[in-house]
């Protein structure tokens, strides 16, 4: 469809028409980062990549602002047994180089995922299918290895790409459209603009127009919103949103997000192998002072778990760690650490949201119980390299996690033996995690976790905190729901009334 090549050109004529304000049927879009791609198999990025594809391509389901999963492409789905859902298509929709978008696209789609021969970023969230079975044009059944009961909000995730058009064009850099917007034009690191699909199958969007614009630094964005030139803004500190409302151009707040942040303690190294030492750590860090004064009240302490109440699983009778500095130095006398040495804590910059003030004041807490620690500040990228590729974590990080499907069995396996994220090992807990796996019964899946978080909770693999705070910001001149789970969808938005 569009190439690069020709959607760079008149950059002089766009950037002149991204100054003006934003028209009733225009909306633009303020993104903190860069998109690294338009092929939905190469990203799990949902703030950036995903959130543009999401308007650009179909997918079977969509998940809703306020967290429910409903109809696109699929207008019914159900589990057949424990290994086969089916799915009911819309009849008719179409690419915008009128392929059809039918089951057999949802076939070849998902083999172009699992394909060994091209290894993708997200073929794990899919590696239980075991088979596609076309019935017709819109009927398809898709059979797992084991019981997948998160399947169909994983396939939220999915977005389609037209087959033929695909085998001829690099989707990585170039686009085409089956969703709700047709992409007018790309200037790498400045906008993406798009316009409403006169021929989508769905709803159509409330906008005629929307343009993205990437603006990583955080008070040039917000300028931008008090300005008039763009709609919406988020990810930025908590302390602002009194400032934007006080303004009175803008809507700002924030709502919790289906992220945790927690204090990753590598318990395969001394002495964070030792329960009573990490129960210890979790009793000296005051989490509601942290969630007042560094969040202003936004963010919400964790219980004693990772999983948020967004999240099938979440535990509500969990008691938590309450803050009990005594009973931390008496758990930590007791179990015989060492503590002469500092302990190595890195910090990933400018991945949370305030990170690096909740780094230094877990810092001090720990040390007013006598537990020294050495903050290193470091990339994303060398961090994740630690994390997962080296296996080689310092003892204590900072880090935050969320799981798309908004389901405890994706989560809470980051964390189960032999996962390359989990660093702990726990039998009953993958014990329990199993059993949650084994069945698509919901009691039965609730009570196995049930269970799986008690554990984690009493063996503390991590420093619980808090659920991040997901802050937003937009004009009078759009509505919307904000939403936690870092989706940013134009046609999630409409035009004030």
């Amino acid at each position: 469809m569009i190439h690069p090549t020709t959607l760079w050109l008149l950059l002089a004529g766009s950037l002149t028409a991204l100054a003006q304000p934003a028209c009733a049927s225009t909306v633009t879009i303020a993104l903190a980062g860069e998109i690294n791609t338009f092929d939905p198999d190469q990203t799990n990025s949902i703030g950036t990549d995903l959130s543009v594809m999401s308007n650009i391509y179909p997918s079977l389901l969509l998940r809703a602002p306020d967290g429910t999963l409903v109809p696109s492409l699929a207008t019914q789905w159900h589990a057949g047994s424990d290994t086969v859902w089916h799915f009911t298509l819309r009849a008719g929709a179409r690419f915008t180089d009128g392929e059809p978008i039918d089951a057999q696209t949802v076939k070849w789609n998902i083999q172009r995922i699992l394909n060994r021969q091209k290894v993708t970023p997200v073929a794990s969230w899919y590696a239980q299918i075991a088979d596609v079975q076309v019935i017709s044009p819109t009927q398809l059944d898709i059979r797992t290895s084991s019981p997948y009961p998160a399947l169909p909000a994983q396939l939220s995730m999915m977005f389609l790409l037209p087959p033929e058009w695909a085998r001829t064009h690099d989707p990585a850099h170039e686009v085409s459209s089956g969703g709700p917007y047709i992409v007018d034009e790309i200037v790498p690191g400045d906008h993406v603009s798009l316009h409403a699909n006169p021929d989508y199958y769905g709803p159509r969007p409330a906008f005629d127009r929307v343009i993205y614009r990437i603006i990583p630094e955080t008070n040039t964005a917000l300028y931008a919103l008090q300005a008039g030139e763009v709609d919406y803004v988020s990810k930025f500190p908590t302390n602002q949103i009194g400032q934007i409302n006080s303004h009175g151009g803008a809507t700002a707040g924030a709502v919790p997000s289906s992220r945790t942040v927690f204090i990753k303690l590598n318990t395969e190294k001394p002495p964070f192998d030792n329960a009573q030492f990490r129960q210890a750590l979790n009793y000296a860090i005051d989490k509601q002072t942290i969630a007042d004064t560094i969040f202003d009240g936004h963010a919400t302490p964790s219980g004693c778990e990772v999983l948020t109440p967004d999240y099938f699983g979440y535990n509500r009778d969990l008691p938590g760690y309450g803050y009990d500095p005594q009973r931390a130095r008496r758990l930590i006398a007791e179990s015989g650490v060492d503590l002469s040495r500092p302990f190595e804590f890195d910090i990933p910059r400018g991945s949370y949201l305030q990170g690096e003030e909740v780094a230094l004041a877990i810092q001090a807490m720990f040390n007013a119980v006598g537990i020294r620690t050495r903050i290193r500040m470091i990339d994303f990228a060398t961090y994740l390299a630690r994390y997962r590729k080296a296996h080689d974590l310092s003892p204590v990080s900072l880090l935050g996690q969320a799981w798309p499907t908004l389901d405890a069995a994706g989560f809470l396996k980051l964390f189960q033996t032999g996962n390359a994220y989990s660093y702990w090992s726990d039998p009953t807990f993958d014990a329990a995690l199993k059993a949650g796996e084994s069945t698509l019964d919901q009691t039965m899946r609730e009570q196995a976790y049930a269970a799986a978080t008690r554990t984690m909770c009493t063996q503390a693999p991590v420093v619980f905190l808090y659920i991040e705070p997901a802050t937003y910001a937009y004009s009078k001149r759009i509505s919307l729901v904000p939403r936690g789970d870092g989706w940013v969808r134009a046609f999630d938005m409409k035009p004030a009334r």
